[in-house]
């Protein structure tokens, strides 16, 4: 177990619980992507568009209606080859959330230049998404996420004067 002296002897105590949030949202996100990518493998060998109809079914959505026809022909498009390869990059996109969240606990520089790269790029996506469909969560995702790299640009700056001046 690493103690608090070793984990990151240039950050306060407020800094390590703001990083040790962001890493609970990004394992958070690990957690959910992964379970979602066992949700893809559990169709591969299985009828997709079967699996879709049960759903539409399960939450009384008839099949009947325009959207529901454009999900089940979606649905009968996708291949097991398909279904792997959305289930590998899932799992992969896991793997990035669960090592950023791993050095960002323990306050890892190199975590936090993957925490401001990776929510970098998911901010022109968000910003689509709140320019073409607002609402309060697209309002919280971008803030957040916006929260965080602006966050993440101040550590590491600060982390390179302390460095800077300690050469000095």
């Amino acid at each position: 177990m690493h103690s608090h002296a070793e984990t990151a002897p240039h950050k306060h105590d407020a800094e390590l619980q703001l990083l040790r949030a962001v890493a609970s949202i990004e394992l958070t996100k690990g957690v959910v992507v992964l379970l979602a990518a066992f949700g893809v493998l559990f169709v591969v060998h299985r009828d997709p568009w079967d699996l879709a109809d049960s759903l539409l079914r399960l939450v009384h959505v008839s099949p009947d209606g325009h959207f529901a026809q454009v999900f089940l022909n979606w649905a009968d498009t996708l291949t097991d080859a398909k279904l792997w390869t959305v289930a590998a990059v899932a799992i992969a996109y896991s793997m990035l959330r669960f090592v950023e969240g791993y050095g960002l606990w323990f306050a890892r520089a190199w975590a936090e230049w993957i925490a401001l790269v990776s929510g970098s790029l998911y901010l022109p996506f968000e910003i689509y998404k709140l320019i073409h469909r607002q609402s309060a969560l697209h309002i919280a995702i971008l803030v957040v996420n916006l929260a965080i790299v602006l966050y993440m640009a101040y550590l590491l700056k600060v982390g390179r004067s302390n460095r800077k001046a300690r050469e000095a």
